[in-house]
């Protein structure tokens, strides 16, 4: 079993409120699911305005399948959303036993 994890720092300029900021991550948060099968959540700063950090993470049989499935999801958060932009993430790939 491998597992594929990454954490990506999202910024929201425009952002000036909680409610607003996580409206947006709501959405790329909704887009992800749809389009793969990974998990995904917001995992930390929760408590600042313009800054969020999304948590993904998948499970599959080999470690090329893992980070391929990983940077397809990075690829498809950047530019999704002229109101956000990928600041910072990084990945790792788990092997379990």
């Amino acid at each position: 079993m491998v597992v594929g994890v990454a954490r990506v720092v999202v910024h929201i300029p425009m952002s000036q409120s909680l409610k607003e900021k996580r409206q947006v991550l709501k959405s790329l948060i909704a887009q992800v699911q749809q389009r793969f099968q990974v998990s995904i959540a917001e995992v930390d700063r929760q408590d600042q305005w313009q800054i969020g950090v999304l948590g993904l993470a998948c499970v599959t049989t080999s470690a090329g399948h893992a980070d391929q499935i990983i940077a397809h999801t990075v690829k498809f958060l950047q530019g999704r959303r002229a109101d956000a932009e990928i600041l910072d993430y990084e990945t790792e790939i788990v092997h379990a036993l």
